[in-house]
């Protein structure tokens, strides 16, 4: 894992550990994942701005490229063909396409416990491809131009929210793989 991973690891946790400290009454609340990933926003965007990403932004739900078509990445089936599949995901951090040589940052998927494995499952398989170096072997990064299809976020994390037990279960995805996972009690 290279230097740009640990970094922005580090910043990921700052950031969930002031929302595990300062906003727990919203765990306890059991509010909306998108009302969790707001808040996490809002921590991320103070870690962010006085660090070396600050010229990135922290979006919601965001899901379009520079040039306003809807951002895709691509999922491979079983017949070995990649399809093209829309991205909505529920945090992430990028530069909006400003910064060609590396627009994506981070890409965090959030889900509670109580959800369908189906989702859980659809989330892991985004993040895999959203951390992939490229998609079949090749990049169509020319240095100029963004890719047709979203990849090459540094840092992808999948994070699980269990009210009941009072923990969130984090997996870090790095280049297509899950490298890490980690449960905290808050």
């Amino acid at each position: 894992m290279d230097e740009m991973y640990h970094e922005l690891k580090s910043i990921f946790e700052q950031a969930n550990q002031k929302l595990i400290t300062e906003d727990v009454e919203l765990f306890e609340y059991d509010v909306n994942e998108r009302t969790l990933c707001g808040a996490l926003k809002s921590h991320l965007e103070k870690i962010i701005s006085t660090s070396k990403y600050s010229m990135y932004h922290v979006d919601v739900e965001y899901n379009r490229n520079r040039n306003g078509t809807v951002k895709t990445c691509c999922k491979f089936y079983d017949n070995g063909f990649p399809v093209p599949v829309k991205i909505n995901c529920d945090l992430i951090v990028h530069s909006r396409g400003i910064i060609i040589s590396q627009d994506n940052l981070i890409a965090i998927e959030m889900k509670k416990s109580t959800r369908p494995q189906e989702s859980k499952d659809e989330d892991k398989i985004r993040l895999c491809a959203l951390t992939s170096d490229s998609y079949d072997g090749v990049w169509s990064f020319d240095g100029k131009t963004l890719p047709e299809h979203v990849c090459r976020y540094k840092l992808g994390v999948y994070y699980e929210i269990n009210i009941a037990k009072r923990r969130t279960t984090l997996m870090y995805f790095y280049k297509g793989d899950i490298v890490e996972n980690h449960i905290i009690s808050y």
